[in-house]
Protein backbone atom coordinates (compact mmCIF):
# COMPACT_ATOMS: atom_id res chain seq x y z
CA UNK A 1 0.00 0.00 0.00
CA UNK A 2 1.25 3.60 -0.20
CA UNK A 3 -0.12 6.96 0.26
CA UNK A 4 -1.82 9.22 -2.26
CA UNK A 5 -3.26 12.87 -2.24
CA UNK A 6 -4.83 11.96 -5.05
CA UNK A 7 -8.48 10.51 -5.80
CA UNK A 8 -8.04 6.61 -6.05
CA UNK A 9 -9.30 2.96 -4.74
CA UNK A 10 -8.21 2.39 -1.26
CA UNK A 11 -9.83 3.39 2.12
CA UNK A 12 -9.78 6.85 3.80
CA UNK A 13 -7.86 8.27 6.22
CA UNK A 14 -8.27 11.59 7.12
CA UNK A 15 -6.31 14.04 4.57
CA UNK A 16 -5.33 11.21 2.51
CA UNK A 17 -6.61 7.68 1.03
CA UNK A 18 -4.86 4.39 1.58
CA UNK A 19 -4.59 2.72 -1.96
CA UNK A 20 -3.15 -0.67 -3.14
CA UNK A 21 -0.11 -0.52 -5.09
CA UNK A 22 -0.74 -1.66 -8.60
CA UNK A 23 1.07 -0.09 -12.43
CA UNK A 24 -2.63 1.71 -13.20
CA UNK A 25 -1.27 4.13 -10.35
CA UNK A 26 2.48 4.28 -10.86
CA UNK A 27 5.04 4.52 -8.02
CA UNK A 28 7.68 1.55 -7.46
CA UNK A 29 8.94 -1.06 -4.73
CA UNK A 30 12.44 -0.70 -4.20
CA UNK A 31 14.93 -3.99 -4.46
CA UNK A 32 14.11 -4.39 -0.41
CA UNK A 33 9.78 -4.21 -0.86
CA UNK A 34 10.09 -0.85 0.87
CA UNK A 35 6.41 0.59 0.06
CA UNK A 36 7.61 4.28 -1.29
CA UNK A 37 5.12 7.39 -0.59
CA UNK A 38 3.34 9.72 -3.31
CA UNK A 39 1.76 12.48 -3.31
CA UNK A 40 1.21 15.49 -1.53
CA UNK A 41 -0.28 15.34 2.34
CA UNK A 42 -2.17 18.70 3.06
CA UNK A 43 -0.70 20.39 5.55
CA UNK A 44 2.66 18.97 5.66
CA UNK A 45 4.68 21.49 4.24
CA UNK A 46 6.92 21.27 0.58
CA UNK A 47 8.75 18.43 -0.21
CA UNK A 48 12.25 17.50 1.32
CA UNK A 49 13.91 15.21 4.51
CA UNK A 50 10.99 17.10 6.82
CA UNK A 51 8.38 16.24 4.33
CA UNK A 52 9.07 12.49 4.01
CA UNK A 53 9.47 11.90 7.49
CA UNK A 54 5.90 13.74 8.60
CA UNK A 55 4.19 11.77 5.48
CA UNK A 56 5.67 8.39 6.62
CA UNK A 57 4.83 8.92 10.43
CA UNK A 58 1.27 9.77 9.96
CA UNK A 59 1.78 6.86 7.42
CA UNK A 60 2.32 4.62 10.16
CA UNK A 61 -0.24 6.34 12.40
CA UNK A 62 -3.15 5.46 9.91
CA UNK A 63 -1.89 2.16 9.48
CA UNK A 64 -1.86 0.99 12.68
CA UNK A 65 -5.23 2.19 13.38
CA UNK A 66 -6.53 1.23 10.04
CA UNK A 67 -5.14 -2.64 11.35
CA UNK A 68 -5.99 -2.06 14.93
CA UNK A 69 -9.86 -1.05 13.50
CA UNK A 70 -9.41 -4.10 10.99
CA UNK A 71 -8.31 -6.69 13.53
CA UNK A 72 -11.47 -5.97 15.64
CA UNK A 73 -14.07 -5.75 12.57
CA UNK A 74 -12.26 -10.24 12.18
CA UNK A 75 -13.12 -11.04 15.98
CA UNK A 76 -16.53 -10.25 15.55
CA UNK A 77 -19.01 -10.76 18.14
CA UNK A 78 -18.16 -14.67 18.40
CA UNK A 79 -14.96 -13.65 19.62
CA UNK A 80 -15.81 -11.71 22.38
CA UNK A 81 -18.28 -13.62 23.84
CA UNK A 82 -17.33 -15.44 26.94
CA UNK A 83 -19.47 -18.97 27.49
CA UNK A 84 -21.47 -18.72 30.77
CA UNK A 85 -20.99 -22.57 30.91
CA UNK A 86 -18.79 -25.14 29.52
CA UNK A 87 -20.63 -28.24 29.53
CA UNK A 88 -19.88 -32.00 28.55
CA UNK A 89 -21.36 -34.26 26.26
CA UNK A 90 -20.63 -38.28 26.15
CA UNK A 91 -21.45 -40.11 22.85
CA UNK A 92 -20.10 -43.60 22.55
CA UNK A 93 -20.65 -43.95 18.74
CA UNK A 94 -18.09 -42.63 16.35
CA UNK A 95 -17.83 -39.30 14.40
CA UNK A 96 -20.26 -40.07 11.80
CA UNK A 97 -22.64 -42.16 13.67
CA UNK A 98 -26.20 -40.94 13.21
CA UNK A 99 -26.81 -40.02 16.89
CA UNK A 100 -23.04 -38.62 17.33
CA UNK A 101 -24.17 -36.19 14.53
CA UNK A 102 -27.13 -35.56 16.73
CA UNK A 103 -25.40 -34.73 19.39
CA UNK A 104 -23.52 -32.36 17.41
CA UNK A 105 -26.18 -30.69 16.60
CA UNK A 106 -27.82 -30.18 19.64
CA UNK A 107 -24.45 -28.86 20.35
CA UNK A 108 -24.84 -26.42 17.71
CA UNK A 109 -28.10 -25.13 18.12
CA UNK A 110 -28.05 -24.23 21.98
CA UNK A 111 -24.47 -22.15 21.53
CA UNK A 112 -26.73 -19.96 18.72
CA UNK A 113 -29.83 -19.60 20.79
CA UNK A 114 -27.90 -18.63 23.92
CA UNK A 115 -25.80 -16.59 21.75
CA UNK A 116 -22.83 -18.39 22.79
CA UNK A 117 -23.52 -18.17 26.11
CA UNK A 118 -23.66 -22.20 26.80
CA UNK A 119 -20.70 -24.45 25.03
CA UNK A 120 -21.43 -27.82 24.87
CA UNK A 121 -18.95 -30.02 24.11
CA UNK A 122 -19.45 -33.30 22.04
CA UNK A 123 -16.98 -36.38 23.24
CA UNK A 124 -17.27 -39.31 21.30
CA UNK A 125 -16.44 -42.74 20.37
CA UNK A 126 -16.96 -43.38 24.08
CA UNK A 127 -13.93 -41.51 25.74
CA UNK A 128 -15.95 -40.97 28.66
CA UNK A 129 -16.77 -44.96 29.11
CA UNK A 130 -19.32 -46.97 28.52
CA UNK A 131 -22.98 -46.33 28.63
CA UNK A 132 -23.68 -47.66 32.10
CA UNK A 133 -20.41 -45.63 33.40
CA UNK A 134 -21.85 -42.38 32.13
CA UNK A 135 -25.09 -42.95 33.53
CA UNK A 136 -23.47 -42.99 36.74
CA UNK A 137 -21.58 -39.69 36.13
CA UNK A 138 -24.72 -38.49 35.17
CA UNK A 139 -26.00 -39.44 38.47
CA UNK A 140 -23.37 -37.77 40.21
CA UNK A 141 -22.75 -34.62 38.05
CA UNK A 142 -19.35 -35.69 36.45
CA UNK A 143 -21.05 -35.58 32.92
CA UNK A 144 -23.61 -32.66 32.06
CA UNK A 145 -25.01 -34.53 28.68
CA UNK A 146 -25.17 -37.71 27.51
CA UNK A 147 -27.04 -40.34 24.56
CA UNK A 148 -27.91 -43.97 26.24
CA UNK A 149 -29.78 -47.01 25.14
CA UNK A 150 -32.91 -47.97 27.07
CA UNK A 151 -30.89 -51.31 28.41
CA UNK A 152 -28.53 -49.79 30.25
CA UNK A 153 -31.02 -47.01 31.66
CA UNK A 154 -33.70 -49.36 32.80
CA UNK A 155 -31.09 -50.99 35.47
CA UNK A 156 -31.39 -47.54 37.02
CA UNK A 157 -35.27 -46.84 36.03
CA UNK A 158 -36.96 -50.02 35.57
CA UNK A 159 -39.99 -48.91 34.35
CA UNK A 160 -38.11 -48.54 31.18
CA UNK A 161 -38.01 -52.16 31.08
CA UNK A 162 -41.90 -51.65 28.92
CA UNK A 163 -40.61 -50.35 26.06
CA UNK A 164 -37.90 -52.63 24.94
CA UNK A 165 -40.08 -55.85 25.57
CA UNK A 166 -38.99 -58.52 22.90
CA UNK A 167 -41.58 -58.22 20.17
CA UNK A 168 -43.81 -55.59 21.01
CA UNK A 169 -43.40 -53.52 18.32
CA UNK A 170 -44.92 -54.15 14.65
CA UNK A 171 -42.59 -51.72 13.26
CA UNK A 172 -41.05 -48.54 13.43
CA UNK A 173 -44.10 -46.21 12.80
CA UNK A 174 -45.89 -48.16 15.79
CA UNK A 175 -43.00 -47.48 18.08
CA UNK A 176 -42.91 -44.07 17.25
CA UNK A 177 -46.65 -43.55 17.47
CA UNK A 178 -46.13 -44.58 20.89
CA UNK A 179 -43.55 -42.37 21.98
CA UNK A 180 -44.57 -39.47 20.72
CA UNK A 181 -48.06 -40.00 22.50
CA UNK A 182 -49.14 -39.42 25.85
CA UNK A 183 -47.45 -43.19 26.68
CA UNK A 184 -44.29 -41.75 25.78
CA UNK A 185 -44.79 -38.59 27.73
CA UNK A 186 -45.98 -40.77 31.15
CA UNK A 187 -42.09 -42.23 30.77
CA UNK A 188 -40.72 -38.96 30.56
CA UNK A 189 -42.22 -38.05 33.71
CA UNK A 190 -41.10 -41.39 35.48
CA UNK A 191 -37.68 -40.78 36.45
CA UNK A 192 -38.41 -39.66 39.88
CA UNK A 193 -35.08 -39.05 41.57
CA UNK A 194 -32.47 -40.61 39.59
CA UNK A 195 -30.86 -37.10 38.79
CA UNK A 196 -31.53 -37.51 35.63
CA UNK A 197 -33.29 -35.96 32.75
CA UNK A 198 -34.93 -37.09 29.83
CA UNK A 199 -34.91 -34.49 26.98
CA UNK A 200 -35.59 -36.47 23.73
CA UNK A 201 -36.35 -39.45 21.95
CA UNK A 202 -33.38 -40.85 19.42
CA UNK A 203 -33.92 -43.15 17.00
CA UNK A 204 -31.90 -47.14 17.13
CA UNK A 205 -33.33 -48.88 14.79
CA UNK A 206 -34.11 -52.35 15.34
CA UNK A 207 -31.92 -55.33 17.35
CA UNK A 208 -30.94 -58.24 14.91
CA UNK A 209 -28.93 -61.11 15.60
CA UNK A 210 -25.52 -62.05 14.19
CA UNK A 211 -23.30 -64.48 14.50
CA UNK A 212 -19.88 -66.43 12.61
CA UNK A 213 -21.18 -69.83 13.64
CA UNK A 214 -24.07 -70.31 11.48
CA UNK A 215 -27.42 -68.83 9.85
CA UNK A 216 -30.33 -68.72 12.38
CA UNK A 217 -33.27 -69.77 10.56
CA UNK A 218 -35.22 -71.52 13.37
CA UNK A 219 -35.41 -71.30 17.04
CA UNK A 220 -33.29 -74.71 17.20
CA UNK A 221 -30.37 -72.54 15.73
CA UNK A 222 -29.74 -69.86 18.16
CA UNK A 223 -29.89 -72.74 20.83
CA UNK A 224 -26.59 -73.29 22.53
CA UNK A 225 -24.83 -69.88 20.93
CA UNK A 226 -22.91 -67.98 23.51
CA UNK A 227 -24.44 -64.24 22.26
CA UNK A 228 -23.30 -61.15 23.63
CA UNK A 229 -25.87 -59.16 25.46
CA UNK A 230 -25.55 -54.95 27.25
CA UNK A 231 -25.51 -55.03 30.55
CA UNK A 232 -28.96 -55.52 30.93
CA UNK A 233 -30.86 -58.11 33.04
CA UNK A 234 -33.60 -57.86 30.80
CA UNK A 235 -31.79 -58.94 27.39
CA UNK A 236 -30.05 -61.51 29.61
CA UNK A 237 -33.10 -63.05 30.58
CA UNK A 238 -34.34 -62.67 26.64
CA UNK A 239 -31.26 -64.95 24.85
CA UNK A 240 -32.12 -67.23 27.79
CA UNK A 241 -35.19 -67.45 27.27
CA UNK A 242 -34.49 -68.44 23.73
CA UNK A 243 -32.18 -71.15 24.64
CA UNK A 244 -28.84 -69.79 24.07
CA UNK A 245 -25.51 -68.22 26.67
CA UNK A 246 -25.85 -64.64 27.27
CA UNK A 247 -22.67 -62.86 27.79
CA UNK A 248 -22.60 -59.27 29.15
CA UNK A 249 -19.96 -57.98 27.99
CA UNK A 250 -18.77 -54.30 26.92
CA UNK A 251 -19.41 -52.82 23.25
CA UNK A 252 -15.94 -52.04 23.05
CA UNK A 253 -14.97 -55.68 23.56
CA UNK A 254 -17.21 -57.55 21.24
CA UNK A 255 -14.92 -57.36 18.05
CA UNK A 256 -12.19 -59.29 20.09
CA UNK A 257 -14.64 -61.49 21.47
CA UNK A 258 -16.07 -62.85 18.15
CA UNK A 259 -12.78 -62.80 16.79
CA UNK A 260 -11.28 -64.86 19.46
CA UNK A 261 -14.16 -67.06 20.02
CA UNK A 262 -15.32 -65.60 23.51
CA UNK A 263 -18.68 -65.09 21.94
CA UNK A 264 -20.54 -67.17 19.33
CA UNK A 265 -22.62 -63.23 18.35
CA UNK A 266 -24.46 -60.62 19.22
CA UNK A 267 -27.16 -58.71 18.35
CA UNK A 268 -27.55 -54.73 17.10
CA UNK A 269 -28.79 -52.72 14.52
CA UNK A 270 -27.39 -52.42 10.93
CA UNK A 271 -25.80 -49.34 11.10
CA UNK A 272 -23.27 -50.71 14.43
CA UNK A 273 -23.40 -54.05 12.88
CA UNK A 274 -21.66 -52.72 10.26
CA UNK A 275 -19.60 -49.47 11.50
CA UNK A 276 -18.02 -51.31 14.23
CA UNK A 277 -17.23 -54.15 11.37
CA UNK A 278 -18.68 -56.73 13.51
CA UNK A 279 -18.93 -58.43 9.82
CA UNK A 280 -16.13 -59.15 9.03
CA UNK A 281 -15.68 -61.32 11.67
CA UNK A 282 -19.66 -62.70 12.40
CA UNK A 283 -21.24 -62.52 8.87
CA UNK A 284 -24.52 -64.50 9.49
CA UNK A 285 -27.17 -61.86 10.15
CA UNK A 286 -30.85 -62.97 11.18
CA UNK A 287 -33.12 -60.03 10.89
CA UNK A 288 -36.05 -60.98 13.63
CA UNK A 289 -36.33 -57.31 14.97
CA UNK A 290 -36.85 -59.30 18.59
CA UNK A 291 -36.38 -55.55 19.86
CA UNK A 292 -36.80 -51.56 19.01
CA UNK A 293 -35.05 -49.91 21.53
CA UNK A 294 -35.25 -46.14 21.49
CA UNK A 295 -32.44 -44.07 23.41
CA UNK A 296 -32.36 -41.07 25.47
CA UNK A 297 -30.67 -37.55 25.21
CA UNK A 298 -30.25 -37.10 28.79
CA UNK A 299 -28.85 -34.22 31.35
CA UNK A 300 -28.22 -34.93 34.66
CA UNK A 301 -30.25 -32.91 37.63
CA UNK A 302 -27.03 -30.88 39.47
CA UNK A 303 -26.28 -29.51 35.59
CA UNK A 304 -29.87 -28.92 35.11
CA UNK A 305 -30.56 -26.78 38.50
CA UNK A 306 -28.06 -25.11 37.93
CA UNK A 307 -29.46 -23.32 34.55
CA UNK A 308 -32.18 -20.50 34.24
CA UNK A 309 -35.60 -21.29 32.80
CA UNK A 310 -34.92 -19.57 29.82
CA UNK A 311 -31.65 -21.92 28.97
CA UNK A 312 -33.56 -24.96 30.18
CA UNK A 313 -36.41 -23.96 27.66
CA UNK A 314 -34.00 -23.30 24.66
CA UNK A 315 -32.41 -26.89 25.84
CA UNK A 316 -35.55 -28.60 25.42
CA UNK A 317 -36.27 -27.41 22.06
CA UNK A 318 -33.13 -27.62 20.59
CA UNK A 319 -33.04 -31.43 22.30
CA UNK A 320 -36.19 -32.01 20.58
CA UNK A 321 -35.11 -29.98 17.03
CA UNK A 322 -32.18 -32.12 17.18
CA UNK A 323 -33.74 -35.31 17.45
CA UNK A 324 -35.74 -35.15 14.33
CA UNK A 325 -32.33 -34.16 12.50
CA UNK A 326 -30.89 -37.62 13.91
CA UNK A 327 -34.04 -39.38 12.98
CA UNK A 328 -33.35 -38.66 9.51
CA UNK A 329 -29.69 -39.06 9.41
CA UNK A 330 -30.84 -42.59 10.87
CA UNK A 331 -32.92 -43.63 8.23
CA UNK A 332 -30.47 -42.85 5.54
CA UNK A 333 -27.52 -44.36 7.53
CA UNK A 334 -29.79 -48.13 7.94
CA UNK A 335 -30.02 -48.22 4.25
CA UNK A 336 -26.37 -47.02 3.54
CA UNK A 337 -25.20 -49.60 6.18
CA UNK A 338 -27.51 -52.90 5.11
CA UNK A 339 -26.20 -52.36 1.08
CA UNK A 340 -22.42 -52.46 2.42
CA UNK A 341 -23.04 -55.75 4.42
CA UNK A 342 -25.22 -57.23 1.73
CA UNK A 343 -22.05 -56.18 -0.84
CA UNK A 344 -19.26 -57.78 1.60
CA UNK A 345 -20.94 -60.86 0.74
CA UNK A 346 -22.63 -61.59 4.21
CA UNK A 347 -25.07 -64.02 5.05
CA UNK A 348 -28.38 -62.23 5.54
CA UNK A 349 -31.73 -64.32 6.48
CA UNK A 350 -34.99 -63.47 7.52
CA UNK A 351 -37.25 -65.19 10.40
CA UNK A 352 -40.39 -66.60 8.92
CA UNK A 353 -43.56 -65.73 10.09
CA UNK A 354 -43.85 -68.83 11.81
CA UNK A 355 -40.03 -68.99 12.98
CA UNK A 356 -41.15 -65.45 14.22
CA UNK A 357 -43.95 -66.82 16.24
CA UNK A 358 -42.16 -69.44 17.48
CA UNK A 359 -39.63 -67.10 18.97
CA UNK A 360 -42.10 -64.87 20.22
CA UNK A 361 -43.79 -67.92 22.27
CA UNK A 362 -40.78 -68.43 23.83
CA UNK A 363 -40.06 -65.39 25.40
CA UNK A 364 -43.94 -64.74 26.36
CA UNK A 365 -43.10 -65.68 29.44
CA UNK A 366 -40.81 -62.61 30.36
CA UNK A 367 -43.95 -60.12 30.00
CA UNK A 368 -45.35 -61.68 33.57
CA UNK A 369 -41.98 -61.56 34.97
CA UNK A 370 -41.06 -57.66 33.86
CA UNK A 371 -44.13 -56.03 33.30
CA UNK A 372 -46.63 -57.20 36.19
CA UNK A 373 -47.28 -54.19 37.57
CA UNK A 374 -47.62 -52.76 34.04
CA UNK A 375 -50.12 -54.65 32.12
CA UNK A 376 -52.25 -51.97 31.38
CA UNK A 377 -49.38 -49.91 29.47
CA UNK A 378 -48.32 -52.52 27.60
CA UNK A 379 -52.41 -53.29 26.66
CA UNK A 380 -52.19 -50.06 25.62
CA UNK A 381 -48.73 -50.06 23.27
CA UNK A 382 -49.80 -53.31 21.67
CA UNK A 383 -53.58 -51.41 20.72
CA UNK A 384 -51.31 -48.54 19.76
CA UNK A 385 -49.96 -50.83 16.87
CA UNK A 386 -53.54 -52.11 15.64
Amino acid sequence: MFLAGAAGPGWDCPGFRFVRRSDEFGGTRDGSGDIEAEGELAGAGEGGRGAVKTKMAVFLLCGAALLTACAGARGGKADSVVPEFVLTYAENQAEDYPTTQGAYKFAELVNQRTNGKIEIQVNAGGTLGDERSVIEQLMFGGVDFARVSLSPLAEFVPKLNVLQMPYLYTGPEHMWRVLEGKIGDDFMNSFGDSNLIPLSWYDAGARNFYNSVRPIETLEDIRGMNIRVQESELMVDTIKALGANPVPMAYGDVYSGLQTGKIDGAENNWPSYESTRHYEVAGYYTIDEHTRVPELQLVAQSTWDKLSPEYQNIIRECAQESAVYERKLWQEREKISEKKIREAGCVITELSAEEKARFQDAVSPMYELYCADYVDIIDQIVAAGK
